[in-house]
């Protein structure tokens, strides 16, 4: 028989036990909603990591420091399998194979000590998604409190239920299993569960629930966004699109805005929510100068992930990079003090896509009429942390990811670019295309834009600087460039004037147009469209 635990947490953690061996089904304890402050002590116990001098919890995931995508799949069965776009990210797996597979893994967890939280995807009333997550360790059961909302009062409206299993330490057999390695992300969609085998990176758990998102909203009209968002005390809000790295989090935290969210939002009629309820940030040469709230965040209650640790000084070093350039610190939203207290905010006023141009052409700032928002709305052109995803370059390349996050949108990218472009047509948004990427020069030649000059355009663009403003075509790019922005040297506006071989410039730029041309050629999209890119 087992026990369901609901424990008081003590006023002083207990010391490091030894790792608790295999237990019977008898001796198996189910820990149920434990607090933030419980979660700690029981992975304390169980050596999943250390307290740090900040009161931070550091922990490892082993070989896996990132996303693995070749081990994600969706189940592909008749409910939904129209509706997927089966494009190699989004990779077909049979309903039987999972449903084996989560006999054994339920099986496996029966005999272990589990952590059951309810909580919630999404801040709206009407669209959040009810789940139960269960893990088989507590520190990913923090991080589930830390990046989901957990509701006064769970699926008051009675919605259909999903389920994650998440079993860190099992091991998957390919050849038993149907699996690609030792490990799995599975989501099926008819049964409502979601399978997470052998991955002890913790950020499978987010994206996998942001996927059932991805897929469920667009049939109410609702667009579902990975961008960051913050808004000002008169509710003007602002969407910052990008993959990770590229300054979502950094960007969107700003001292003088209220945070919505760094990373999952979704936009309908009238408001903006997030579908988190903490941040997952990048740690990489975080510093308290450049980043400020995030450094002020890390305390009691988040966790570091992967990050470099002093164990002397009980201290992260954020400048070593040698476990990953993909050290994550999660964080629940009430440690950034100003924030949006209700998740929500107002229609965007300004939208931001964020680039990491590796090749040095593009410029730091664009004004794109909504043609040209679609198009590079589709595009989703930036470089990609090879050390984001498992498997995958350590170094940094380029790519095109539709919509900013193509690896977490089950449907087709079409569906998701009319959205936008509905959203944005209805509301009047103003976009912008921002490059904090490489200046006068390619990676290895140029420098990346200083976080100061990507933060002085921020907020010209808040501030509705560059509505009106004054503006030169770089025609290669067919892209509309201010002429001058408040805080930023004007050199750095125009790229070309940036580089000592202009004529290297020219035809580096062409290169990239016709990159852009080439990838757009997967899409069927309107002459309108067409004309507004390279």
């Amino acid at each position: 028989m087992e026990n369901v635990v609901k424990k008081a947490f003590p006023k002083k953690l207990g010391k490091v036990s030894k790792v608790l061996g295999s237990k019977s089904s008898s001796q198996a304890q189910i820990f149920v909603n434990l607090s933030p402050e419980n979660l700690i002590e029981e992975a304390l116990k169980r050596e999943e990591g250390y307290l740090l001098e900040s009161g931070a919890f550091a922990t490892f995931s082993g070989k896996r420091t990132g996303r693995s995508p070749k081990d994600r799949f969706l189940v592909d069965e008749p409910t939904s399998s129209s509706e997927i776009d089966w494009n190699g990210i989004n990779i077909p797996i049979g309903k039987t194979v999972f449903d084996n597979l989560w006999a054994a893994v339920s099986s496996y967890l029966y005999q272990k000590d589990r952590f059951v939280s309810y909580l919630h995807v999404g801040a709206s009333r009407e669209h959040y998604i009810p789940f139960k997550i269960t893990t088989e360790t507590a520190w990913h059961s923090l991080f589930s409190l830390n990046m989901f909302i957990k509701p006064y009062k769970y699926n008051e409206n009675e919605f259909p239920e999903w389920e994650i299993l998440h079993s860190a330490n099992y091991i998957c057999d390919p050849d038993t299993d149907g699996t690609n390695s030792d490990a799995a992300a599975i989501i099926d969609f008819s049964s409502k569960r979601i399978l997470l085998a052998g991955l002890k990176y913790a950020g499978e758990i987010k994206k996998a629930m942001f996927s059932v998102q991805n897929f469920l909203l667009p049939t109410k009209r609702i667009m579902p966004m990975h961008c960051a968002a913050n808004t000002d005390k008169n509710g003007k809000t602002a969407l910052f699109f990008g993959l990770s790295g590229t300054g979502k989090t950094t960007l969107s935290a700003d001292p003088d805005r209220l945070l919505i969210g760094d990373d999952e939002h979704a936009w309908g009629p009238g408001a903006v929510f997030n579908m988190e309820g903490g941040c997952y940030a990048k740690t990489n040469n975080l510093s308290m100068a450049n980043e400020p709230l995030i450094w002020g965040a890390i305390k009691q209650g988040s966790i570091l992930e992967n990050v470099k640790i002093d164990k002397v000084l009980r201290k992260p070093i954020f400048s070593d990079t040698s476990i990953t350039e993909n050290g994550r610190c999660s964080y629940p939203l009430s440690h950034i003090e100003r924030r949006s207290a209700e998740n929500f905010g107002n229609e965007p006023k300004h939208i931001i896509f964020l680039t990491c141009d590796i090749t040095g052409i593009l410029p730091p700032v664009s004004v794109l009429t909504k043609e040209a928002a679609a198009y590079h709305f589709i595009s989703g052109y930036t470089a990609k942390m090879g050390s984001t995803e498992t498997g995958e370059n350590n170094g940094i390349e380029q790519i095109f990811s539709a919509c900013f996050g193509a690896p977490f949108m089950p449907r087709r990218a079409n569906e998701y670019a009319n959205l936008f472009i509905d959203r944005v047509s209805a509301f009047k948004s103003n976009v912008y295309l921002v490059n904090t990427g490489w200046t006068g020069g390619s990676l290895g030649e140029g420098k990346r834009f200083p976080i100061p000059t990507t933060r002085a355009i921020i907020k010209a663009i808040i501030n509705d600087e560059l509505i009106n403003a004054e503006t030169e075509n770089l025609e290669i790019l067919n892209l509309n460039i201010p002429k001058s922005v408040t805080g930023v040297e004007s050199a750095y506006l125009n790229p070309i004037k940036c580089w000592q071989d202009r004529e290297k410039y020219m035809r580096c730029a062409k290169n990239l147009a016709q990159l852009f041309k080439e990838n757009m050629k997967r899409f069927d999209i309107s002459e309108s469209i067409a004309k507004a890119g390279p």
